[in-house]
């Protein structure tokens, strides 16, 4: 289960990947449950949402 704070680090990230502060705590979780991937050819900050990311979006937005 995310926390509040994963949770709308993973929205950001996904709408906004601009806006992610690269040192945030939540990057890790997100990180190591495969939410999100590091991805250097992205740019800055260099992190992207993995398709298991998208895929938690997708299913909480249908249960909204």
């Amino acid at each position: 289960m995310l926390s509040h704070h994963e949770f709308a680090t993973l929205l950001l990230l996904k709408d906004a990947p601009e806006r992610i502060e690269p040192d945030r705590l939540e990057l890790g979780a997100l990180r190591d449950l495969q939410l999100i991937a590091i991805d250097p050819a992205a740019g800055l900050p260099g992190l992207r949402v993995t398709a298991r990311g998208d895929a938690m979006l997708r299913a909480i937005a249908r249960a909204c």
